[in-house]
């Protein structure tokens, strides 16, 4: 027999949220009223209590008041003791009716009664006395026994508000057994519906799981299927389209690749090949400027190789876990070299390349640091006028190398600074120099420099007024000479 359940991821997680939070729900309303009902009975047998010590101190003090004025009567009888007598006598018996419902509840109502009836026999006692009697000492007797009386009289009172604090004490001791109980029947309850509700959800999570796994490591040629809620079965049936898609892709990249191949590595094996001829003097001695201007050819022509084997295993540098070859070296020199390989094309443009780098040892992977230079700064020359200005600058912080390298030139448009370290993406900016960019020198930078685990950006500042870039490439915070002249 199957339970209807829901078909979709969102009904089976509201149905399954419901189910969990019901019980939930049920006790924290049993404890709110549980709560409710023990506070307002806290709340007034704090006030009882505080009401009935106040009553028993007013009436213990209007009795003293009264012992006072039976002794005053005694040792002066006078007429002004007597309606002192009578005065003191009518306060303690409007005591008394005060606390005539407080001693109806705690079932004393006879105790003030006889107390009452007492007090009154002694000031009537006072006031007629009978001839012989010793009145002096009768009288203190009958004081002693009313202050007892009275002593009694407020111990019920007070025992009785004891007892309801007592109950308060077992109620509330009951709610709290009661509210464990309820705990101990949620928690596994709860993990019963949690286990059975993810039972349902895992698979097909699990299948998701496997198929990016899949696409990850490039296996396209198995086909995806999710079986579950409808959501999850859609969703599955995106990634098998993706999967065609990309297989599709991959197919398309590997023909891009072999043609690129073929057609760029054809005209430069002959540019290398005349070069060759050229410095071999097989077409005749060559002067020592002309000599220079080929060796320059050649050292590009071996350069342009590199930059189309770099195009042509692109994707290996889209992997951030690239391998890297870490060394020591000093970061000065090699700015130097690379400035040295594109001095021509500075001169020719009539850009000044002001260096403001400190002479101090990097460890990093010396290639990709060139290729990060030689990329950033062929950049800069195409996009920086005539007679402009590049700057290198570069320092070390605690913890990381900060390079930063600007140019005068109009600087990079704001809607298009979010896609400049796209691969092939090329601005609407126009170029200088007699070759076309290929789009991929920004991305080629991002990714050596995400290799080191750095990071570089575009930053905006007052002081160049073209782009600038900021790179900062993580160092060990230890202390070093770092000191190395420039022509080392």
């Amino acid at each position: 027999m199957k339970f209807p359940r829901p078909r979709s991821l969102n009904g089976l997680i509201l149905v399954g949220f419901g189910l969990v939070a019901l019980p939930l729900l049920l006790a924290i309303l049993w404890a709110l009223f549980s709560l409710d009902r023990l506070a307002a009975q806290s709340e007034r047998l704090v006030e009882s209590g505080v009401a009935v010590a106040e009553q028993n101190r007013l009436l213990f003090e209007q009795l003293a008041v009264l012992d006072r004025s039976v002794r005053q009567h005694l040792a002066l009888q006078n007429d002004d003791t007597r309606e002192l007598l009578k005065r003191d006598l009518s306060d303690f018996e409007t005591r008394l009716d005060r606390m005539q419902a407080t001693a109806i509840d705690a079932g004393a109502l006879e105790n003030s009664d006889t107390i009452r009836r007492n007090a009154r026999a002694l000031v009537n006692s006072l006031l007629a006395p009978v001839p012989g009697s010793s009145a002096p000492s009768e009288a203190l007797a009958q004081v002693f026994a009313l202050r007892q009386q009275v002593t009694s009289f407020t111990d019920i009172l007070s025992n009785r508000n004891k007892a309801e604090i007592s109950q308060l004490q077992s109620n509330i001791r009951r709610a709290q057994q009661i509210s464990a109980w309820q705990t101990a029947a949620l928690v596994p309850g709860t993990i019963v519906l949690v286990l059975f509700f993810t039972l349902l959800v895992a698979r097909p999570i699990r299948q998701i799981d496997r198929a990016i796994d899949q696409l990850g490591k490039s296996g396209f040629s198995k086909p995806i299927r999710v079986k579950g809620p409808t959501d999850l079965e859609k969703l599955g049936r995106q990634l098998d389209w993706l999967r065609l898609r990309l297989l599709e892709l991959a197919q398309e990249k590997n023909r891009f690749l072999r043609h690129m191949s073929h057609e760029l590595k054809t005209p430069l094996a002959n540019i290398r090949e005349g070069t060759e001829l050229l410095l071999d003097g097989t077409v005749g001695e060559l002067a020592k400027p002309q000599r220079e201007v080929t060796d320059i050819l050649r050292l590009n022509g071996l350069k342009l190789q590199q930059l189309i084997e770099n195009l042509l295993s692109f994707s290996a540098w889209q992997t951030k876990n690239e391998v890297l070859t870490r060394s020591q070296f000093p970061v000065r020199a090699l700015v130097v070299s690379v400035a040295k390989a594109q001095r021509l094309a500075l001169k020719a443009a009539q850009i000044q390349l002001r260096l403001e780098v400190d002479d101090i040892v990097l460890d990093a992977d010396r290639d990709k640091l060139r290729t990060v230079l030689d990329n950033l700064l062929s950049n800069a020359i195409k996009f920086t006028p005539r007679d402009g200005t590049i700057t290198i600058r570069g320092r070390r912080s605690d913890t990381a190398f900060v390079l930063d390298f600007a140019d005068t030139g109009a600087g990079i448009p704001e809607h298009e600074s979010p896609r400049i370290f796209d691969a092939f993406f090329q601005g609407r900016q126009k170029q200088g120099g007699q070759v076309a960019g290929t789009g991929i020198g920004l991305s080629v930078v991002l990714e050596c420099v995400q290799a080191h685990d750095g990071t570089v950006e575009l930053v905006n500042t007052d002081e160049f007024p073209g782009a600038h870039f900021r790179i900062r490439i993580p160092q060990e915070p230890v202390a070093v000479d770092t000191r190395i002249a420039a022509h080392a």
